[in-house]
């Protein structure tokens, strides 16, 4: 019997599925489980192997396939698979290869621990078209499970690199920056240039968030003890040096300026989401204010994109220090303070989160935006020193929506 085709090829002028030139959903992140076989002190989402309530609440591969299904037909091509760590997950292949024969590329996040030789041999015979993502925390046992807080996980991680490197499956590396294994950094970097696929540095996480749910003070407490002070996590990243101030002062020529009341003013549900372990829909992978998420167990993708996600960026902030300080800050642009971390900090979408307050003044200090004991709030003069700053990189100001309180700001786009 001949194979059917996995995919119709139209071209992108007569498809239904775009508009103005571009799709409704461009790309889809899924979180397919909470679950992880690790227990990293710093995580803020992940929940044990062994949660077999975590387990039973999750999507079916039945669920998840219709899902895919509808954000091709919405023009999806992405799809992001993240966890928890989503080979844990039984019936993964399955949904990988399912999202494979649907043409999708695949961008795929994991610790690495439990790719065998099966799951290497699949990734180099059914290739994701993407670069696979992988966090490693620290280049010896020590380091490793001192962050993982799982025996044998040091091992089975490099292992897995290894049979990726063998199997020449392109693949990139990220670090975090924590107690065990802050005095690595140089050396990670370094092995890093050995992988053919890196382009850059590795990335690090310094600035941890709290756990997304709300759903342990112990676990944030400890996160908070974790997080470094903003001169810490700049100096640990390198963010000292003349090259990093360089590139700082063109990001901010791009991405900075007063944001108003709205509390949405990213990328974020625009034309992208992420379904959770559950089936919610978020505009966003941080997102997990309940009154901010669609429920596609009873909905679709498509009414959340054209209903609910534009009705939700409409949203203003009500608290009165957040409208004092957030809604007239010039530093935007610098600063992580958004609806889903404040909700993570506080249980509200619009109450000012101090540690991102913190790092935003830092840096705008080190780059001549800011005197020492100034507020940024409080500074009427900042689109002149936007100007020098401009000047300074060569950078052109941008052009700012005033009326509604729109910037310009790379988080959450996809």
């Amino acid at each position: 019997m001949a194979q059917e085709a996995y995919v119709e090829h139209i071209p992108v002028h007569q498809s239904s599925i775009w508009k103005k030139g571009q799709p409704l959903l461009g790309r889809l992140d899924i979180e397919v489980t909470e679950r992880c076989n690790n227990n990293c002190i710093h995580c803020n989402i992940n929940r044990p192997l062994s949660d077999e309530n975590a387990r039973r609440r999750e999507l079916t591969a039945s669920e998840l396939k219709e899902i895919l299904v509808a954000a091709v037909t919405l023009g999806c091509l992405d799809v992001r698979y993240t966890g928890g760590e989503p080979l844990v997950r039984e019936d993964f292949e399955e949904i990988y290869l399912f999202t494979r024969r649907l043409g999708m590329r695949v961008y795929l996040f994991s610790n690495a621990t439990l790719i065998d030789d099966h799951w290497a041999d699949l990734l180099a015979r059914v290739p994701p078209l993407e670069p696979i993502e992988i966090t490693l925390y620290g280049m010896t046992r020590q380091s490793y499970e001192g962050v993982s807080r799982a025996p044998g996980t040091y091992e089975a991680a490099w292992a897995g690199v290894r049979r990726l490197q063998e199997r020449n499956v392109p693949f990139i590396v990220k670090g975090t920056i924590l107690p065990p294994n802050k005095h690595e950094r140089e050396d990670f970097i370094e092995w890093a240039k050995s992988l053919p696929w890196m382009d850059d540095k590795p990335s690090f996480t310094t600035y941890y968030d709290l756990r997304a749910r709300r759903d342990s003070d112990r676990r944030n407490r400890l996160i908070k003890r974790l997080r470094l002070t903003p001169a810490q996590g700049m100096k640990a990243l390198g963010e000292d040096k003349e090259s990093y101030k360089e590139e700082m002062r063109e990001f901010c020529a791009k991405f900075i300026g007063p944001q108003g009341d709205k509390l949405y003013t990213c990328g974020a549900g625009i034309r992208s989401g992420t379904v959770d372990a559950k089936g919610y829909f978020q505009p966003c992978l941080a997102t997990r204010n309940p009154e901010h998420i669609y429920n596609l167990r009873d909905g679709s993708l498509r009414d959340a994109l054209t209903h609910f996600f534009p009705e939700m960026r409409e949203i203003r902030a009500a608290n009165p220090e957040y409208l004092r300080r957030c809604a007239v800050c010039f530093l935007k642009g610098l600063c992580e303070q958004c609806p889903a971390k404040s909700y993570m900090e506080h249980g509200t979408p619009d109450t000012p989160v101090e540690y991102l307050c913190d790092i935003a003044h830092h840096q705008a200090r080190r780059l001549g935006l800011l005197e020492e004991g100034e507020k940024s709030w409080e500074v009427t003069d900042w689109q002149a020193r936007m100007q020098r700053l401009a000047d300074n990189s060569g950078a052109a100001l941008p052009k700012l929506n005033r009326d509604q309180g729109e910037i310009l700001n790379p988080c959450g786009l996809p």
